[in-house]
């Protein structure tokens, strides 16, 4: 085996490597939980842990200075597997230690896949409401509708990126191009007549030339949600048809006429359509006495199928979610100024089920190796 082959064996085989990996990890835990208390747990995933580095900014340069979670969770992997190809033989008494490192690496494999996959929405329901459809957390999309049939909406929808990068959308489905001019990440509108100073606005359309958009801090809260804000022209082939501003605190969407058709465009969370539909019936809300804290929160509702009748009654509450078509719904939280109204989080996880497998299986292997070694320990006790 040539040398740098050789070397670079021992290096993913050696345990010196897991043990820096290990300090490493915890420094990164540390570090992240220090993070929480400025970024929230969505910022803190994102930055530290779903990540192969940990930036820091100075000035408007981002340095990498530490390794993310999946580098160090990569090298595990594979110094884990690495060392377990080399070291360890097939055989009955190693099989406990084949086990348990059978669970931990797909431990590793399950919260990769997790974090590369796994897609969270909510859904808001009032008493009596049904949808088929939920709604992103944190990103949001430009929503052009042809609302010139009644019975039904033909939809275009553009991702945020886009407008943030000011990339030129020309879709078949529209007779006009849609040019992103300015994207605010996080901002507040006002009437303009209650702003002073406020700047000339690019907006020619719609409720533009009535609003002023302000650039605001993008927030990294788990309770805060930031509120983009866009100025958008369409372009037809006899020329500009105006600028709009979109908003995510307009509420509806602002409608226009063009080439015999009527259209609506607005910026609103991403949404995830279902086959099926959720109606809420009835939403219970206990607190403890004498005071305002909630104590237990439920959702009774009822899953309407595609092909129609009465689907079936489901009671979600706190630890006990809805499992349906490949998608989890959680009792999340409830709005207090009606009482009637819940919101689900609904998370699709693909991987789910690989952390409580690969728990069992390294509680499981380790038992196995405890009884082997018990084993004999009792031989050679009697031996003796």
């Amino acid at each position: 085996m040539p040398p740098l082959i050789r070397q670079v064996r021992n290096l993913f085989v050696s345990l010196r490597l897991t043990v820096v990996l290990l300090a490493l990890s915890i420094i990164l835990v540390f570090w992240a939980t220090l993070g929480q208390v400025n970024l929230g747990v969505w910022g803190v995933q994102q930055r530290f842990f779903h990540s192969f580095f940990v930036f820091v900014r100075l000035g408007e340069f981002r340095f990498p200075v530490f390794p993310g979670g999946y580098l160090i969770g990569g090298l595990l992997l594979v110094n884990l597997v690495s060392a377990h190809a080399y070291r360890f033989r097939m055989g009955w008494r190693k099989s406990g230690i084949w086990i348990t490192h059978a669970g931990l690496i797909l431990l590793l494999v399950g919260e990769l896949v997790s974090g590369l996959v796994q897609q969270d929405f909510q859904m808001r329901l009032d008493e009596g409401e049904t949808r088929n459809y939920s709604e992103s957390i944190r990103l949001n999309e430009l929503a052009i509708i042809d609302a010139t049939d009644p019975k039904f909406d033909d939809v275009v929808a553009i991702p945020e990126s886009m407008l943030a990068n000011g990339t030129v959308v020309q879709s078949p489905k529209l007779p006009f191009r849609v040019v992103p001019r300015e994207y605010y990440p996080n901002s507040t509108v006002t009437l303009r007549s209650k702003t002073p100073n406020a700047p000339p606005s690019p907006a020619t359309q719609g409720m533009g030339p009535m609003l002023a958009a302000v650039p605001a801090e993008v927030s990294y809260q788990d309770d805060l949600r930031n509120n983009p804000a866009a100025f958008v022209e369409l372009v037809g082939p006899e020329g500009s048809l105006g600028t709009w501003i979109v908003h995510t605190l307009l509420g509806n969407p602002q409608e226009f006429n063009y080439a015999g058709r009527t259209w609506k465009l607005f910026l609103r969370p991403v949404r995830h359509y279902s086959p099926y539909s959720i109606t809420l019936e009835k939403f219970s809300h206990d607190i403890y006495p004498g005071t305002d804290i909630p104590k237990n929160f439920s959702s009774k509702v009822r899953i309407n199928p595609p092909e129609g009748g009465d689907g079936r009654e489901v009671l979600i509450y706190m630890n006990n979610p809805l499992r349906y078509a490949g998608l989890t719904y959680y009792q999340a939280s409830f709005d207090p100024s009606t009482d009637r109204t819940t919101i689900l989080q609904v998370v699709r996880n693909p991987s789910w089920l690989a952390p409580y497998i690969a728990c069992g299986a390294i509680a499981l292997g380790l038992v196995i190796q405890f009884l082997i070694h018990l084993a004999e320990f009792a031989r050679g006790r009697r031996r003796a």
